[in-house]
This record gives structure tokens, C-alpha cells and sequence, in this order.
């Protein structure tokens, strides 16, 4: 008897873990096999959760991150925008040319590809890996792929809360669209190519943008992801606003200035926007965002309107913030409408009225608030037409605040990449509450030209628990700008003009504030007081990580990325030479991207990265050692002697040591092609 009732008794406990494990793949969604319909109408069975994905897809990659199911991804390609802590996430080539051997060697269990990939799916089509194929023609179709990849990724949820909100962004400009009369609707076109303008086809997604932003687009009878623009298409359409994104500006400067393509609205009133290419070229998880971002540059005017206005006024605290200075009453993140945008501000009350000092307003007496405002891209324009004291009125009267007791900064970082730092020796602490952003405006003072005014891009505010003299305070500011532009050099990062030929020191819209505090008075924040130093380790550290929260740049990031700063592009260097580069361009392309996913050779270019800026500076004279490096590099790629190297890259107009480098990579490429 006691020799059967073990078996019983476990033949219930599986019995049971059944019916356990059965009710919780029912409640939680988490059930598998589960089947999935890609956008070739193939039917795919996944028999559990993948492990081992490569995604060559940016729009899907950029999903998968927004899911939070980035732990199981292993490949992606360059043209991907990752937050700066998964940089190690390996790259395996760019969108068009992906290394087969690099996904290969990743052992994927699931790979998403695009129509190009057709090498990577026959090579994969009879191994155990899930192959699934997405393209996007219509915004509903990339909104749809949010929900598969939260079917896919166990994420059904989230999912449902990211359409949700791309859905109530869209509807929210539908709303704001109908208010305005027909016969004030644009023409929006837009625009694509170097020397030729183009422009997407009629059936492509980023047309039914434009509509969705209110915009009136083309109907040339052409359809296709890219297609050509005539002149008789392009004057008898005269757009009225015409964008593009990342190198789009080149056909503006080769085409549009020229006689007879200029006469048109959209160039002679200057309503010429770029935007970002991972929004403008993606129907995916932001698409949402980019159709009010676009709407706002196409109706700035008519969204200032009060009678445009759809929601109320509302203040919603999103987050509150811990600090120990005893003068401090509270600190939190609001988030309010304004022009119906969401709008998020750093506010930190005090307990009593305190002197501050700015770079933005002065000194000021008797403040009892600072906020830092995140205006976002949707109200960029509007803003930009009203002066700073409209400005400061307008988000103080949002947040209920008197502007005569608030100091104020405004940048267009947001609040929710804000980075708070500490650093303290004995008795004394300093916090540094940093944004910081330099993707659009970051400069190297005294290389780069002043054109305009305009508040806020990294942006810090300084307080102690010991009180600052006004002398202290004014040094502070010193001693902050020092810290930040060695966070700047640290980074790498470049300057936006001049194709990132310098290192940039600053946004050109920087601003430091500082707040008096209390206790014992400190009357010196220069770099050899403690003061002072605790300020700039403070600011450097809280600098690196704001950039990197903001813009997913740090010391890590890939060899493309630090070329794309400089303007270089190893597809467009290729298209723009007139040799055969082994007679197909675009697999040339490829073989050069390919090598650079090699350390050795990306380690080859970062080194003359390096070495470029000394020698432009004429910090270095001689650079024959590197000459024959380079001819060394060439002959390695090419295994032997090569004929007479040829001169690539001459139209590119690169710094002398880069263009070194990379004529090395082509042409070891290029006679190992002959061989």
C-alpha cells in the first residue's frame, strides 16, 4: 500500500501543476506555441519565447526597445537609435547590406528582416530559425506591428498601451485639423535625393502622414517607396511646406536654390523643416509624436489660436524627487498642456525666498521656485516667434506660478532624461540637476556663427547645503561651463556644423543657474576650492549622463555612428564615385561596412578619427607613419600587392587623415575584387 501511494500521490502534483500552469498561460497571455502572420501572409508557429533575435529592421528594433523586450536582442543594424547602455548590443552591418556571417554568428532563433534581406532568408529559409518579414505601406500596418511584437515578445499590454497612445496622438490632431477652415489647408511635400529631387510614391506611408497631420500631399500617379519629381510636377503642386530629414538638405542647396525649381511657396517663404530620420522614415512606436511634431510646423500659427485649443488646463505631478538640503520644501516633475502639448517641468520649491544668479535671467532676489521647463518639439515654432518674457509668463501661468518669485530655464530636453547628481566631502554637498542635449545645435566656440537667440540646451542648476557668496556664485558658473565642455571633449562629441569637423565646447544655448542656499558662506568656487571641485565632478559625470539618457550617446557607441557625426556615410561617399567599385555600388558599400565590423579595422579609423583632429589643429606635422599604415591596412584587406591605388573620395571633401583612412579600406576592397 505504501509502495503505491507515492506514485499516486505524484501523479496528482503533475496533475495539479497542469491545471496551475494551464490557468496561467490563460490569465497572463503567456501561452505557447503561438502563431503570427508576417506581412508576406506567411503563417509562423513559435513554439516558445524566443532567446536570440536579430532584428534587421529599425522600425521593429525600435519597437522591441519601447516593449522593454530588449534583453533578447543580440543583432541589430547601424541605422538603429539604442539607448546608450545596450550599445554592446552587436552590430551586424547597415539596413541594406547586413553581414550574413555577423547574424550568423549570433546563432539567432529569430530574425526579422525586410524584402532587401533576400540573401539572409535564403541562407536561413532551412535552419531552425523563425524568419518573419515585415514592411511597411501604411501607418495601421506599423501600428499593427506593435501589437505582433507584443503577441511575439509576451508584452500583449504594453503593447496595447503604445498603439493606445499613438492612436490618442493622432485623434488629438484630427480634433485640432477640423477647427481649421479647408481653404487654409497646405501643401506638404516631402522631399528626398542629392542631386535629383524625389519624393515618396503616392501609396507610401509617409504620405498618409502628411494627410494625418492635416496637410494636403501630391497625388503625381506614381507609386513606390521613392520616386522622381519633374519640374512641370513640382510648380504645378507648389508646395507651400516641404521637409526632409539628415541629408534631404542637400537637394535644398543643389536644386532648390537654382532658378528655376525655387520660385515655388514653401522656398520663397522659407518653410523648409527637418526632422529626425528614425521619425520621418518610420511608421512605428513614435509615429504618433511625429504626426503632431509635423502638424505644429505646418500650422503654427492657427495651434496658437485659443480658439484651437482642445484640452483644459491641467497640472499633473508625474514624479517627486528626494533631497536632503533643509531648504528645500519639495521637488517634482509637472506635466501640463500647452497649445494641447504635453509640457514637463522640473519645479523645486523652496521654503523662503532665496537670492539666485543665472546666465539666463541674472541675479534675482527673492525667489521661492526654479523650474526647468521642457518645451517640446511640438511647440518649437510657436515659441519661437514670441520673445523670452512671453515665453516665461506663458509656462508660469500653466504651472500656477508667480514669475516675479520663479527663476526660470526653458530647453528642449525632456524632463524624463533629467539626471541629478551628489557630491559630497565631510560636511559639505553639492546637487547638480542636470538635461542635456547635442544632436542639433552643439557648437565649437569660436569656430561657429551666432545666427539666433534661443534658450536652453544642457542646462544645470547648482545648489549646496553651505551658502555661496555672490562672488561664489558668479565663479560657479566658470568652474560648471569648464566641467561640462570636459564632458563634452570626453564624449567626442561634435560640433552640428561643418559636417562635426571640431569638438564641440557647448550648444551655443547652455545655461547655468545657481541658488544662494544657507549655513556657513563659502566665498571662493574656483577649480582648487572644494567648492569647486565637488561643482565639476558633479557636472561632468551628470553631464555624460544626461547625454547619454537624451541622445544614447557614449564612449561606446560604433565606428558608423562616430562617422555619421563627422557627415560621413560610407553609402553615400560610394554613390557619389565615379570608378566602377566592383561594379555594383551597392555590394561595394556593403564590403566596407562589413569591414568595419571587424575591430581591427574599426579600431584603424577611430585611430585616424583621433589623429585628424590634432593634425587639423597643427598639432601634428609629419604623418608619413600613418601613410604607411594606411598602405599596410590596404595590403592586408587586398592579401598581397595591389597596382597602383587609386584615389577615392576626392569629391568628399574629408579632413586629409580621414580621407587616408578610408581610401585605404576601398581600395583594399576594391583590388581584392580583382583578384
Amino acid at each position: 500500500m505504501n509502495f503505491l501511494q507515492k506514485p499516486i500521490k505524484q501523479l496528482i502534483l503533475i496533475l495539479l501543476s497542469g491545471i496551475i500552469l494551464s490557468w496561467f498561460s490563460i490569465n497572463t497571455g503567456f501561452a505557447f506555441p503561438i502563431q503570427v502572420v508576417d506581412d508576406s501572409g506567411k503563417t509562423i508557429v513559435i513554439e516558445k519565447m524566443p532567446k536570440r533575435v536579430v532584428s534587421l529592421v529599425p522600425a521593429i528594433t525600435e519597437i522591441i526597445f519601447k516593449l522593454n523586450a530588449q534583453s533578447v536582442l543580440k543583432g541589430i543594424t547601424y541605422h538603429t537609435k539604442i539607448p546608450a547602455d545596450t550599445s554592446l548590443i552587436k552590430v551586424v552591418g547597415g539596413f541594406s547590406n547586413p553581414s550574413l556571417k555577423a547574424v550568423a554568428s549570433l546563432h539567432p532563433d529569430l530574425i526579422f528582416v525586410s524584402s532587401l534581406h533576400k540573401g539572409i532568408q535564403e541562407y536561413f529559409k532551412n535552419k531552425n530559425v523563425k524568419i518573419i518579414k515585415v514592411s511597411t505601406h501604411s501607418v495601421s500596418q506599423g501600428l499593427a506591428h506593435i501589437l505582433l511584437l507584443g503577441k511575439i515578445f509576451n508584452k500583449n499590454e504594453k503593447a496595447g498601451l503604445i498603439k493606445k497612445q499613438n492612436d490618442d496622438q493622432i485623434e488629438l490632431i484630427r480634433k485640432k485639423i477640423a477647427l481649421i477652415a479647408p481653404d487654409k489647408r497646405k501643401r506638404v511635400l516631402r522631399i528626398m535625393g542629392r542631386d535629383t529631387l524625389m519624393t515618396p510614391g503616392a501609396d507610401s506611408f509617409q504620405n498618409e502622414i502628411i494627410s494625418l497631420a492635416g496637410g494636403i500631399p501630391h497625388n503625381f500617379k506614381k507609386n513606390g517607396s521613392i520616386i522622381k519629381v519633374n519640374h512641370q510636377e513640382w510648380i504645378k503642386f507648389n508646395p507651400q511646406v516641404i521637409y526632409g530629414c539628415g541629408n534631404d538638405s542637400k537637394v535644398v542647396n543643389n536644386i532648390l536654390t537654382l532658378p528655376e525649381w525655387k520660385d515655388v511657396s514653401a522656398v520663397k517663404n522659407k518653410r523648409i523643416y527637418y526632422f529626425p530620420c528614425d521619425l520621418t522614415c518610420r511608421a512605428a512606436s513614435n509615429t504618433g509624436f511625429f504626426v503632431q511634431w509635423l502638424a505644429a510646423s505646418i500650422y503654427g500659427k492657427e495651434f496658437a489660436s485659443e480658439q484651437n485649443r482642445i484640452l483644459g488646463k491641467k497640472i499633473k505631478t508625474i514624479r517627486k524627487i528626494n533631497c536632503d538640503l533643509d531648504y528645500i520644501q519639495n521637488i517634482k516633475i509637472d506635466e501640463t498642456n500647452i497649445f494641447d502639448f504635453k509640457n514637463r517641468t522640473l519645479v523645486i520649491k523652496l521654503k523662503k525666498p532665496m537670492v539666485t544668479f543665472s546666465t539666463l535671467e541674472g541675479q534675482r532676489d527673492g525667489i521661492n521656485t526654479l523650474i526647468n521647463h521642457y518645451t517640446p518639439p511640438q511647440n518649437w515654432l510657436i515659441d519661437h516667434k514670441n520673445s523670452i518674457d512671453a515665453i516665461r509668463m506663458q509656462i508660469c501661468s500653466a504651472l500656477n506660478l508667480d514669475k516675479n518669485t520663479t527663476s526660470i530655464l526653458i530647453t528642449g530636453v525632456d524632463m524624463n532624461n533629467l539626471v541629478i547628481k551628489k557630491e559630497s566631502y565631510k560636511e559639505l554637498s553639492v546637487y547638480a540637476f542636470i538635461t542635456a542635449g547635442v544632436n542639433s545645435n552643439a557648437m565649437r566656440m569660436g569656430r561657429d556663427r551666432g545666427d539666433y537667440y534661443e534658450p536652453g540646451t544642457i542646462n544645470i542648476i547648482i545648489m549646496s547645503n553651505m551658502q555661496m557668496s555672490n562672488r561664489a556664485m558668479a565663479r560657479a558658473v566658470i568652474t560648471a561651463t569648464e566641467a561640462k565642455t570636459a564632458a563634452l571633449l570626453d564624449l567626442d562629441i561634435r560640433t552640428s556644423y561643418e559636417n562635426g569637423a571640431y569638438r564641440a565646447t557647448g550648444t551655443g544655448t547652455d545655461n547655468v543657474l545657481l541658488v544662494q542656499g544657507k549655513g556657513q558662506i563659502l566665498d571662493n568656487s574656483g577649480g582648487h576650492t572644494k567648492l569647486g571641485e565637488l561643482i565639476a565632478k558633479a557636472v561632468t559625470k551628470g553631464v555624460k549622463e544626461a547625454i547619454a539618457k537624451q541622445n544614447h550617446i557614449n564612449v561606446k557607441r560604433n565606428i558608423f555612428l562616430r562617422l555619421k557625426k563627422r557627415g560621413i556615410s560610407i553609402s553615400d561617399l560610394i554613390a557619389q564615385e565615379e570608378c566602377d567599385c566592383g561594379k555594383n555600388k551597392n555590394k561595394f558599400a556593403g564590403e566596407i561596412e562589413n569591414l568595419l565590423l571587424n575591430p581591427r579595422y574599426a579600431g584603424f579609423v577611430e585611430i585616424a578619427l583621433a589623429l585628424s583632429d590634432d593634425y587639423e589643429k597643427g598639432l601634428i606635422k609629419d604623418i608619413s607613419t600613418f601613410e604607411k599604415f594606411s598602405n599596410s591596412i590596404s595590403m592586408e584587406i587586398c592579401v598581397g600587392n595591389m597596382e597602383e591605388p587609386i584615389m577615392f573620395l576626392k569629391k568628399a571633401h574629408l579632413p586629409l587623415v580621414i580621407e587616408m583612412a578610408l581610401n585605404a579600406l576601398f581600395n583594399g576592397v576594391y583590388h581584392r575584387n580583382l583578384k
